[in-house]
Parts: C-alpha cells; sequence; structure tokens
C-alpha cells in the first residue's frame, strides 16, 4: 500500500474531475458504496474459482459473526447498491460511475498496490449494441481528455450462455493436450476456468497456447451479429480499435462485449483500464433480469502514464510582517483573503522578516504584502511581485482588490 502525497495529488485530482467532467456529458451520475460487503457478494459474482476470490481477497469475520470482505472490485457492490435500493423502478435505464478503493493480496506490480484505486462506470438496462459502442467511445474520449498517449483500444467477444459452453469445452481439449507447458496456476485451473490459461502473463503459457481455438470461431448468430454491429458503430463514431481474440476476463460474470485500453509502457501488466458487458449478473444476485455494461480504470497506472507529478499549486499571496501589532493586522487580514477565495499564508512563528521572505519564496507565493508599523500608521502596505521583483504601495484598503486584479490579469 502507499501513501499519496501532496505533490502526486494533483494528478489525481485532474484525473477524477476529467472523469467526473466526461461521463456527466454522457448522462452518468455518481454513485458511492462502501467499501466493505459481504462476502457472499463476491463469491456470487465473480466466481469462486478466481484468483481473486481464492486468493487476493481481504476477508475477515466481524463480531457477529458475518464473514466481510473488503471490495476487490467497483462493479458488484453497485449491482448489489442497484438492487437494494430499486433503482430499476425510478429509471429502467441507469447510468452510474464511481472512484474509490479496491483491495486485493496479490504480488505488487508496476502500478498496482494491495489498495488500489480505480474509475468505474456501469450502465445497466440496455443491451443495444450501440450502448456497448457509445461506453467504448467515452472510455477513448476519456483518455483524450486526459492527455495520454499510446493507448490502445482492443476489443472481444466472450459469447453469451448459449454458445460459450461450446468454446470452453474445445479450449479445455486444447489445454489437455498443452498440460507440460503450462505454469502450475494454469494446470490448477485450466478445466475449472480455461478462459483464463489464455489470459496467462508467464512466457511458457503463451507461447503453449498461441494456437488456441478462437472464441470468435464458436460465437452464435446473435452474438457474432452483435459484435459486428459494435465494431460498426465504433467505426462510425470515429473510434479507433483492434480486435485481440485472445482477451478474456477475469470475472465469470462477462459476456459478449469485452474492451481492454491497452499501452505498451507498463511492461507485461499493459492495461490500464478493462470491462464488457455482464448481462446476467444482476439477475444472478437477486435482481430483475437486465443487461449491463462496464468498465474500470486503474488510477495508479493513469498517474504513471501522465507522467512527472504536477507542482503543488502557488500561493497567491504571503503576509510578512514587523512587529506584533502587524502580525496580529495581518493574521485578520489573512482571513479575510482567504474568504474572498485567495490562497494565503503568515507567519505565525515571530521569524524575521528575511525568513518570512525566504518562506515566501519556498511556499511560490506569487505575491508577497509587507506589513510593518509604519505601514500600519499610514493605512498601506508594500506589495511585491515575487517573480518580477517589483514592488508598489497599495492603501489598505485597497489590497484585496488590487491583489485579485493582478492575478485575474495573469501580471504574476
Amino acid at each position: 500500500m502507499n501513501d499519496i502525497l501532496p505533490g502526486e495529488v494533483a494528478t489525481w485530482q485532474e484525473l477524477e474531475a476529467a472523469a467526473r467532467r466526461v461521463f456527466r456529458s454522457y448522462g452518468f451520475s455518481e454513485i458511492r458504496v462502501p467499501v466493505v460487503e459481504k462476502t457472499d457478494l463476491f463469491c456470487r459474482s465473480i466466481g469462486e474459482t478466481t484468483d481473486i476470490v481464492e486468493k487476493e481477497m481481504y476477508t475477515f469475520t466481524d463480531k457477529g459473526g458475518t464473514s466481510l470482505t473488503l471490495r476487490p472490485e467497483g462493479t458488484a457492490p453497485v449491482m448489489r447498491a442497484f438492487i437494494e435500493h430499486k433503482l430499476h423502478a425510478q429509471d429502467p435505464v441507469a447510468k452510474l460511475y464511481y472512484m474509490g478503493p479496491m483491495f486485493r493480496y496479490e504480488r505488487p506490480q508496476k502500478g498496482r498496490y494491495r489498495q488500489f484505486h480505480q474509475i468505474g462506470a456501469e450502465v445497466i438496462g440496455l443491451d443495444d449494441p450501440r450502448c456497448d459502442a457509445q461506453v467504448l467511445a467515452m472510455l477513448d474520449h476519456y483518455f483524450a481528455e486526459v492527455g495520454i498517449p499510446d493507448v490502445q483500444l482492443q476489443i472481444n467477444s466472450l459469447g453469451c450462455p448459449e454458445c460459450r459452453p461450446a468454446y470452453r469445452q474445445a479450449l479445455v481439449a486444447f489445454l489437455e493436450t498443452r498440460l507440460d507447458h503450462l505454469c502450475d496456476d494454469c494446470r490448477r485451473r485450466w478445466q475449472q476456468n480455461p478462459l483464463r490459461v489464455l489470459d496467462c502473463k508467464v512466457p511458457g503459457c503463451k507461447e503453449a497456447t498461441a494456437g488456441a481455438p478462437s472464441v470468435l470461431d464458436h460465437l452464435c448468430g446473435g452474438c457474432a451479429d452483435h459484435f459486428a454491429a459494435v465494431q460498426g458503430y465504433l467505426t462510425d463514431l470515429g473510434t479507433v480499435f483492434a480486435i485481440n481474440p485472445r482477451m478474456v476476463r477475469g470475472l465469470d460474470y462477462y459476456t459478449k462485449t469485452t474492451f481492454e485500453m491497452v499501452t505498451g509502457n507498463l511492461g507485461a501488466q499493459n492495461a490500464v483500464a478493462a470491462g464488457g458487458r455482464y448481462d446476467g449478473l444482476i439477475r444472478d444476485l437477486g435482481g430483475p433480469p437486465l443487461p449491463g455494461i462496464g468498465f474500470a480504470m486503474g488510477v495508479e497506472r493513469l498517474v504513471l502514464l501522465k507522467g512527472s507529478p504536477q507542482a503543488v499549486p502557488r500561493l497567491d499571496c504571503f503576509l510578512a510582517t514587523l512587529g506584533s501589532e502587524a502580525a496580529r493586522h495581518a493574521f485578520l487580514l489573512m482571513h479575510q483573503l482567504q474568504r474572498a477565495g485567495l490562497q494565503v499564508d503568515t507567519d505565525l512563528e515571530g521569524k524575521s522578516l528575511k525568513a518570512q521572505m525566504r518562506r515566501a519564496g519556498k511556499l511560490g507565493a506569487r505575491f508577497a504584502v509587507i506589513l510593518g508599523g509604519d505601514e500600519l500608521a499610514a493605512g498601506r502596505a508594500q506589495l511585491r511581485n515575487m517573480d518580477a521583483g517589483s514592488q508598489e504601495e497599495v492603501p489598505l484598503d485597497a489590497l484585496r482588490t488590487r491583489l485579485q486584479e493582478l492575478l485575474a490579469g495573469g501580471e504574476a
């Protein structure tokens, strides 16, 4: 787990603000759910044979004997809230987004921690391929908005409960002939969760499954038509994509359209966003039989792709004083300027004027106000432009207005 320090937080805030701005333009509303849920929710939604449930969840028993889990992903909790609060009764179509911490006990990777953060979005109640295309276009729009280059949208189809069993059978038969070349994890799950073998990053497994059957060759007519329509709408929207027939999802509830935003700048773990359609999940969790599609982005990985941390925002003004009366007046003046929306600080330690000015420079103050006994008596203050090195005398009762003029005009 890691700390997010002030110099880094500015990048996080920028990424979160862009998500709110872009998602709102597509009609999404924010939802906030607890970080702790009943363990059974994840066993039913994610699947008991997945690595997440078997090895990665932080699970504990509370004082009442209930098994609880720190959420390892956001979709299942959002669906639980959707069902519990009967949001479908308010509107048959729901567009929701969320952001916050998730928890998985797994080997730390580049841009991944055991407490990590995701920004995600879900659409419930629509199974039209135009919905899939719009979600993918929104994701592409977000990456363009935050200025992250060299990211590629890859798509695939996982079929549905009608056509996936035949593909699963063909894949299991193929894997049986390659068992000696698979890693221990893949040999353990090749029958229970064979699709995950295709997603293994171990070089030997990637080589051994190079000729594996493609799910796209086993789609039923409905799934094939849906996938073709999604591609057509993406082309109409000008959203660039590539088909990756080996792409699978690690969670059992995904069907039909699946997708990732991938980059070559993060090593083997190249996905920075991933998602897909999950038309049976809400029903499986005890809700109405409504379709859904969504995605999640790893914020830590987004931060890595954004590059070096942003600088801490500069202080608008520092009030430097000489004498106790000036310090008392500056304390009240600081409060007034802060209430007016300016970022202001002053000395509270009784340091020398020279030390105060050094402090103003260290804080990146754009302006410094110098106030002593003589200035108080004259009702004026010295206003110094810290970048230009220039200085002017300003009446105390006009100081706030003059500062706001200078800051608004970019004269600093």
